[in-house]
C-alpha cells in the first residue's frame, strides 16, 4: 500500500484553509479513517467460524443511536482462565480484513471480540471521528465487561487501532494488558515522519491521536510490536511510543516486518512476550471431539496495577529486540 493517505498532498491540505475549519476537520477524518465496508484481498473468506456481534448504545458524540458490528472467535465453553481480547483495526479496511490477526491472537490464546468503528463495514453509516471512535471502542470494552466479568481482559490494537485502543486504556482501569502493533506517538509526528513534514502541519491537525501522552497514564503492561521494515509508520515511532509508557513495557522489533505482516512473521517473538509480561502459557492443543478440552491454560496472575500503583513505584521494564 502507498503512503498513509492522511495528508497526502500538502497543497491541498493547506488550500483547504480558504474552506473552514469544518471542511477542514472532515477532509482529515476522511484521510485518516479512510472508512469501507471493503475487506483485503479473500479475508472476507477468512472470518468462516466467527459469529457476528451486534452492540447497540446511545451515543453522545452525535445523540443519535449507534449500533456496531463485531466478529467474535471464542470457544465453548468458556473457562475462567480463558483471556479475552478487543481488537481494534486500523484504517481502510473492515473487521473482516483482520481475520488473519484475529484468528493469529485466537491461536495465541484468546477470545476475540473483533469491531468495525461507525462508517466502516456493517457499523452505522457515518464519518468516523477521533471523539466517535474512542466511543466505539468503549462501548465494545463495555460490552466483553459485561459478557466476560471473570476473564481477564486485554485490549489490542493495530496501527490507527493502537492509538485507539491505548486511548481505551488511559480511561479504564479493568485492563489485564495492552498489545500494540505498527502503532504510532501522534498523528503529527506520522506527518512530521514524511519527506515533506517539515511543513507547518501541526496548527491544522483536528484529529491529533496524541498517544504518547496517553500511554503515561497506562497502568497495566504494554506490549508493543512493530517490523523493521514498516514503510507507513516509522518503526522509531513505536520506539518512542514504548520509551513514553511508565509501567510494565516490552518492546520488540520484528525483523523484515512490514506494517501488515508483523503479527505472521514475529508468532514465535509474540508467544515469549506474552508468556514473559502476561505470565500467559502457549494454548494446550485441543484433542479433537473434546468440548471439554482446554484451548489455553494462561497461569494465573494477579490484577494488573493501576496507574496510580505503578507511579508510586520504580516500573519493572523489560524489553525484546
Amino acid at each position: 500500500m502507498k503512503r498513509w493517505s492522511l495528508f497526502a498532498s500538502a497543497i491541498s491540505l493547506c488550500a483547504l484553509l480558504a474552506a473552514g475549519c469544518s471542511t477542514l476537520d472532515e477532509r482529515q477524518r476522511e484521510w485518516i479513517f479512510q472508512p469501507s465496508d471493503r475487506s483485503w484481498g479473500n479475508t472476507a473468506a477468512m472470518t468462516a467460524g466467527m459469529q457476528d456481534v451486534w452492540i447497540d448504545y446511545q451515543s453522545t458524540v452525535t445523540g443519535q443511536p449507534a449500533r456496531l458490528h463485531g466478529l467474535w472467535l471464542g470457544d465453548a465453553p468458556m473457562t475462567p482462565d480463558r483471556p479475552v481480547m478487543l481488537y481494534l483495526h486500523g484504517a481502510r479496511y473492515n473487521v473482516a480484513g483482520s481475520a488473519p490477526r484475529i484468528q493469529r491472537m485466537h491461536e495465541l490464546g484468546f477470545s476475540v471480540l473483533a469491531i468495525d468503528y461507525r462508517g466502516f463495514g456493517k457499523s452505522t453509516k457515518a464519518l468516523p471521528s477521533e471523539d466517535s471512535a474512542r466511543e466505539d471502542a468503549r462501548a465494545a470494552w463495555d460490552w466483553l465487561a459485561r459478557k466476560y466479568p471473570k476473564q481477564h481482559r486485554y485490549i489490542f490494537g493495530h496501527s490507527l487501532g493502537g492509538a485507539i485502543g491505548i486511548d481505551l486504556a488511559s480511561h479504564v482501569n479493568d485492563e489485564s494488558g495492552v498489545i500494540v502493533e505498527s502503532t504510532f506517538t501522534s498523528i503529527t509526528d506520522v506527518v512530521s515522519s514524511f519527506k515533506w513534514g517539515w511543513l507547518p502541519f501541526s496548527a491544522l491537525v483536528t484529529q491529533r491521536f496524541e498517544a504518547i501522552n496517553k500511554v503515561k497514564t497506562i497502568g497495566s503492561p504494554l506490549l508493543v510490536v512493530h517490523g523493521s521494515n514498516d514503510t507507513l509508520i516509522n518503526p522509531t515511532l513505536g520506539r518512542k511510543l514504548y520509551d513514553a509508557a511508565t509501567g510494565p513495557k516490552m518492546f520488540v522489533l520484528v525483523e523484515g516486518g512490514s506494517h501488515h505482516n508483523t503479527n505472521s512473521i514475529g508468532e514465535v517473538q509474540y508467544k515469549a512476550a506474552l508468556s514473559q509480561l502476561f505470565q500467559m502459557k502457549e494454548p494446550a492443543p485441543v484433542v479433537a471431539g473434546d468440548e471439554s478440552a482446554p484451548v489455553a491454560t494462561p497461569a494465573p496472575a494477579p490484577r494488573a496495577p493501576t496507574a496510580r500503583e505503578v507511579r508510586a513505584r520504580a516500573p519493572r521494564t523489560t524489553q525484546a529486540i
